[in-house]
């Protein structure tokens, strides 16, 4: 198992949130090249929390159906990493080493874990290089 990048969960709440088109198109053309290319990935917990925000937090929350839809045709085929004992060690250890929250600590793991080269977020440093994974904010510079 081995990707590119790995997409956090922000990437794909901006594909579906369309209050700003700047930040979405960024995330559209991530998640694209993801599919397309077989370049991307996520984890069960991206899923988790993708589906949680787009379903009961976003401005226009997704029915079920159009969820369905959505966890089909995008979560599922992006989604290579699956909780194990492992992946729960080295987000303790990650925690440990950097001070991230315990979620934030499990998706650099997940990122680690399937070889990836760049995470993708706007919710760590930007440029930040942890244990070879570079983090990016693909919206950096849009605001």
């Amino acid at each position: 198992m081995s990707a590119e990048y790995f997409l956090d969960t922000n990437i794909l709440v901006y594909d579906i949130e369309a209050a700003d088109a700047r930040k979405q198109s960024v995330a559209q053309g991530l998640i694209e090249r993801a599919l397309e290319e077989q370049l991307g990935i996520i984890s069960y917990q991206v899923v988790q929390e993708c589906l949680n925000v787009i379903t009961q937090k976003a401005e226009r929350p997704l029915s079920v159906h159009q969820a369905e839809a959505y966890l089909d045709q995008v979560l599922t085929p992006l989604c290579t990493v699956f909780p194990s004992m492992s992946l729960y060690h080295r987000a303790l250890s990650v925690k440990q080493r950097w001070h991230f929250g315990f979620y934030d600590s499990l998706i650099v793991s997940a990122a680690l874990e399937a070889g990836c080269e760049t995470l993708f977020t706007e919710d760590l440093q930007h440029g930040q290089v942890l244990d070879g994974l570079r983090v990016v904010d693909p919206f950096r510079g849009l605001s």
